[in-house]
């Protein structure tokens, strides 16, 4: 599974190697160069440094969109890495699995039209997971109504599912109750901003 994550990346970086047997300019070294060393990345420190380079070289480069996705990927690695930490120590925790497929919703956003076959049914069945695990986790309910909305239009469908998933979850924000103050709270700002689409 690990290595299909990175597919979309290897084809990108591919074509960014054949573009650069056509235009050996600057930029295309650059990039080139980055993105190579996201692939060999393993430290926080190496991850944020690579984004930070992309974020310069999108400065620079007003008119590219490449550095934008490379950029976001880094830090949707960086984010991941952080979460196999958590997992590890808590794997049955609806908070975690949810994020997974929070993640994995990004991802597909970097390309949504050669990244949501792959990554679309990894974001659903982590949400799923997370609501078989905790059915009262009000932000699992509200990714998943998110998924299935963004899904919905993208395909020019009812949102009519996505809806219902988004009262659920609105009902759970209401009665959710935090125990542990270091508990996740957010995502019911979301959760409203996306109930004005259902009106």
């Amino acid at each position: 599974m690990k290595n299909l994550t990175i597919i979309p990346i290897l084809i990108f970086a591919l074509v960014l190697i054949v573009q650069s047997l056509f235009a050996n300019d600057k930029y295309t070294e650059v990039m080139l160069k980055n993105i190579e060393a996201v692939y060999k990345a393993k430290t926080t420190e190496e991850f944020q440094t690579l984004a930070n380079t992309f974020n310069r070289v999108g400065e620079a480069e007003k008119t590219k969109w490449e550095p934008f996705a490379v950029k976001k990927d880094a830090s949707l690695d960086l984010a991941t890495k952080a979460l196999e930490k958590a997992k590890a120590l808590q794997p049955n925790e609806s908070e975690i699995v949810a994020m997974e497929g929070f993640i994995y919703m990004m991802r597909v956003t970097v390309d949504p039209a050669s990244r949501g076959q792959m990554y679309s049914g990894m974001a659903f069945e982590s949400f799923h997971k997370a609501i078989g695990m905790n059915p009262e986790n009000p932000r699992a309910l509200n990714l998943l109504a998110q998924m299935e909305f963004g899904t919905a239009q993208f395909f020019g469908s009812p949102t009519t599912e996505a809806c219902a998933t988004l009262n659920k979850a609105i009902e759970k924000f209401e009665t959710y109750k935090v125990e542990n103050p270091l508990a996740p709270q957010w995502g019911k700002s979301m959760t409203e901003s996306l109930k004005a689409k259902c009106q």
